[in-house]
């Protein structure tokens, strides 16, 4: 009995080590330091000798949220990491070449109980109203006039361009200032305890032990300790996203930024361009069955504006997720856990929704099953509603004749998708669930944009006069209009409100 007693008191979780640094380490880091703190002590290991990813330079806007929770300054987070505005997503050549749509970050005109503002659009259409959908979304319209602005008062919904490595650094930054060691040391081993199973420290390449209670594994596409140490299985996803390849690149800044990233297809994947303060991220998402490291190199080199900053180097990757992203007494962040793809810029949300939620489920007492199931389970429905959202924008293309987009439209898809596009496509309804990213108005964007034309639409849009209903289109779209024109250029925003230092810049 009193074995029992004295093993259940050494199961306290107090000691947390963060394995490995970059924006998935950090934000754990701070996050964990800035609202936990004063329960526990927080060690990260990490080595300047090995290089991050640093892709991640899109945000989406439930990431102002997570600043928020920490109390971070706006303005300087933006100063000290180059940000610019987001408002959604320029989508070109993704229906067909040439065609041009955007996904924006904000709410499509006005819905009744039971039905969503594109029923009603819809119907207008049928009516002879010759309106683009985008006219009633002022995050739309501010994103293609190139205007933006934002104060303590605004509702303008937003998310960010950034620095992911001057991001990373903003973070650790504030975690050391709330009490987390940083270790610099390259991970040689990983101890175990030999009944559990679970890990009992980090052995360094000096012989420095790093001894925790609870790990998080931030260790990038290696997954050092969630796979390679305790086997938690990979599940592939490549037969639904077959991209594989990843080529960055930064480039000079040509003109001013413009509130929006944009994404271009291209004969075997896509390129993203990011605009930054004074500087362009840009990149190229591929599949080596259809396109070779070389060419896409050199693809990506023919097609970017301003003189080139880094050399474009061969990122690979599989797509898929960790089937137990918390095992044991590990839980694995960002990369370590799995990787989607970057095409909506989910990376950096995913690791904030990984810690928010190891926050709402911590251990404190002890890592009991009932808390890594719970949380294995939130894990995989989060990462499968994205995933469905992203194969979306690969299966229903227009690109005819391409290899590789004949391949995606033709591909099996997974069945929550596919029963989206059918309801939309039948009925034109679109749904979000309860814990679900992306809202009604993404899918219907994404759907329309791409050119799936919903057969019907609900029949209580026909209850309005065509007068009523020219009424209704009008008002909202001249409301748009003139909240899009009181703001000024996104750049000048941008140099009056949180022009980046020139020093930090340097």
């Amino acid at each position: 009995m009193n074995t029992q007693n004295s093993k259940r008191v050494d199961t306290t979780v107090k000691r947390i080590v963060i394995a490995g640094g970059g924006t998935a380490g950090w934000i754990a880091a701070a996050a964990l330091s800035k609202k936990l703190g004063d329960l526990l002590q927080i060690t990260l290991v990490e080595s300047d000798a090995i290089g991050t990813v640093g892709v991640g330079e899109a945000t989406i806007p439930p990431l102002r949220t997570f600043h928020h929770l920490l109390g971070i300054d706006e303005q300087e987070f933006l100063r000290a990491t180059g940000a610019t505005a987001k408002l959604g997503i320029a989508f070109e050549n993704w229906g067909r070449e040439g065609e041009r749509y955007i996904h924006s970050f904000g709410k499509t005109g006005t819905s009744a109980w039971m039905c969503d503002f594109h029923h009603f659009w819809l119907r207008g259409r049928e009516m002879g109203f010759g309106s683009d959908i985008g006219e009633f979304c002022l995050e739309h319209q501010a994103a293609e006039a190139g205007r933006f602005a934002t104060s303590a008062n605004s509702n303008i919904n937003f998310a960010y361009h950034l620095d992911a490595t001057r991001y990373a650094a903003f973070l650790r930054d504030i975690s050391e200032a709330h009490g987390v060691m940083r270790i610099e040391g390259l991970i040689r081993d990983v101890r175990q305890d030999s009944a559990s199973g679970d890990v009992e420290a980090l052995i360094l390449d000096d012989g420095r032990e790093i001894a925790g209670d609870l790990f998080i594994d931030c260790s990038g596409f290696r997954s050092l300790l969630a796979g390679e140490t305790l086997g938690s299985e990979f599940e592939d996803w490549s037969h639904w996203l077959p991209c594989d390849r990843a080529v960055p690149l930064q480039t000079a800044a040509t003109e001013p930024a413009m509130p929006y990233t944009r994404s271009i297809a291209e004969t075997a994947g896509w390129r993203w361009r990011i605009p930054l303060q004074t500087r362009v991220g840009n990149g190229l998402v591929y599949c080596s069955s259809y396109l070779s490291d070389a060419d896409a190199a050199g693809l990506l080199l023919n097609r970017v504006d301003g003189e080139a900053l880094t050399e474009p180097r061969v990122i690979r990757f599989t797509t898929g997720r960790r089937k137990q992203t918390w095992k044991n007494n590990c839980i694995a962040l960002g990369l370590a856990s799995g990787f989607i793809e970057p095409l909506e810029s989910t990376s950096i949300h995913l690791i904030v929704t990984g810690v928010v939620r190891l926050m709402q489920l911590f251990p404190f007492d002890g890592v009991e099953p009932s808390l890594r199931d719970e949380y294995n389970k939130q894990t995989q429905r989060e990462l499968e509603d994205i995933r469905d959202f992203i194969v979306l924008h690969y299966h229903v293309n227009q690109r005819h004749g391409d290899p590789f987009w004949d391949h995606c439209r033709q591909m099996a898809i997974p069945d929550s998708l596919a029963q989206r596009i059918a309801l939309f496509t039948e009925r034109a309804h679109a749904y979000q669930n309860n814990d679900e990213l992306f809202r009604v108005d993404s899918w219907v964007q994404v759907m329309l944009g791409q050119g799936l034309t919903p057969q019907r639409y609900h029949p209580v849009t026909r209850m309005m006069t065509e007068q009523q209903m020219q009424q209704l289109q009008t008002g909202l779209r001249n409301q748009v209009a003139r909240a899009v024109q009181a703001l000024p250029p996104h750049h000048e925003f941008i140099q009056q409100y949180c022009a980046e230092d020139a020093a930090m810049e340097a």
